[in-house]
């Protein structure tokens, strides 16, 4: 396969319950590439719980990208957040994702990174 041919990059990572995922795009030596990244979390709220909330912050590149708290909702069942955004990433330079996750009132359930290349 020629350069030219290479086959679109996809990364990602599954924290599971985890408070914090990370995930590092390596350095390409060659190429500038630009990547969609999405960023997805849920928690699980047993029985109504006054107060309850999550929150999700998103860091590219150690540069915040997006944070937000929302209530949450739908005990018995889940609630969540996913944040979407693009980046280049330039020749020689990896990209570091962090995603951190916080909650009062229900439980993480869920936190995933995920980088396809576009």
């Amino acid at each position: 396969m020629s350069f030219s041919e290479a086959r679109p990059e996809r990364w990602a990572t599954d924290a599971g319950d985890a408070a914090q995922a990370v995930l590092v795009i390596p350095a390409d030596a060659r190429r500038q590439r630009r990547f969609e990244i999405s960023c997805a979390m849920t928690v699980a709220l047993r029985d109504a719980q006054p107060g309850a909330w999550h929150q999700m912050t998103v860091e590219a590149g150690g540069t915040r990208q997006w944070q937000r708290r929302e209530p949450t909702r739908n005990p018995g069942a889940w609630d969540g957040l996913d944040y979407r955004f693009t980046r280049s990433v330039p020749v020689g330079q990896a990209l570091r994702i962090v995603v951190s996750v916080a909650t009062q009132g229900g439980r993480r359930r869920s936190l995933v990174i995920e980088a396809e290349e576009g």
